[in-house]
């Protein structure tokens, strides 16, 4: 695309809307191209069974790599990795495909983990993976996690708190207040701790990490910025994560940490699992994507 002078010889950018990844991006980086076209293969490309693993559905992978090993010799502990159709596990396999040295996987719930650490044991044999049963609300748990991963490895990078639970949506004057602080204990009390903690881990510095910092992400929701998405106690648990990650940023300014929060849409996961089936089964499924900004 030609760029035109104004009057004063400046070049500058008209933005338009195009299909072709060639115009919109002539001003990009290699890895920013490649970054737009893996994410415009997720749009179109259709979805090949992966097989299983132990009975497991293996984790599709829908476009190539777009950047190199992101996380190379990296300490990673990620919460919420039980479910088979989990982000937690998703983000575990992105991990060790990305080049972490260690991957500590958590969850309350086990029944899947151990089978989830010999799946990656087999798939990224050079990478460290640990299997954890820990109560992301319960600051003993989370405390005893990251002291491990600084123990064994005298480091932490990486702190994804992706714990999260909810009940069945019910109208506010339907709800107990049980549910509530059962609630904002896993979802908004867990990513406290896993940024208290893991802050405190990434700040520890080593011959090996001679400077602090680290990632810490905590999984909040679109329901956490807008109404009707979610029953009330999930959607407040979701706006404070939001928050936690907001301040906690904030207060670790200097630190070379950094805090954020990611909200997905409707996605298929455990939680998410019996909608998915009911629409399958009514022939709707693509429906559901509609309720996502880019469709996917």
């Amino acid at each position: 695309m030609a760029r035109p002078e104004l009057d004063l010889g400046i070049p500058v950018r008209i933005p338009y809307h195009s299909t072709n990844t060639e115009d919109i991006s002539f001003n990009m980086s290699a890895a920013a191209k490649a970054r737009v076209q893996a994410l415009s293969e997720q749009l179109v490309k259709a979805r090949e069974d992966p097989g299983q693993f132990e009975g497991i559905p293996r984790i599709p992978t829908i476009a190539g790599d777009s950047s190199g090993q992101r996380v190379k010799g990296k300490v990673v502990i990620v919460t919420g990795c039980n479910s088979p159709l989990g982000i937690g596990r998703a983000s575990a396999h992105l991990y060790a495909r990305n080049g972490a040295r260690a991957v500590f996987i958590c969850d309350y719930k086990t029944d899947h983990l151990e089978t989830h650490k010999r799946e990656l044991k087999s798939l990224y044999p050079e990478v460290e993976v640990h299997a954890h049963q820990i109560d992301a609300g319960k600051e003993t748990d989370v405390e005893r996690v990251v002291n491990e991963a600084l123990a064994k490895y005298g480091r932490l990078d990486v702190f994804f708190a992706n714990a999260g639970i909810s009940h069945l949506p019910s109208r506010i004057f339907e709800a107990s207040a049980d549910d509530f602080m059962k609630t904002m204990r896993t979802n908004a009390l867990g990513v406290f701790l896993a940024t208290k903690h893991g802050a405190r881990g990434m700040l520890q510095t080593s011959k090996e990490k001679p400077y602090p910092g680290g990632s810490i992400i905590g999984t909040a929701s679109v329901a956490g910025l807008r109404s009707n998405a979610g029953a009330t106690d999930y959607s407040a648990s979701k706006a404070a994560v939001i928050s936690i990650m907001q301040t906690a940023c904030y207060q670790l300014t200097g630190t070379g940490i950094r805090c954020n929060a990611v909200c997905p849409g409707i996605i298929e996961t455990g939680m998410t699992s019996l909608m998915y089936e009911a629409a399958r089964a009514r022939g709707t499924e693509k429906k559901i994507g509609q309720l996502n900004p880019l469709m996917r």
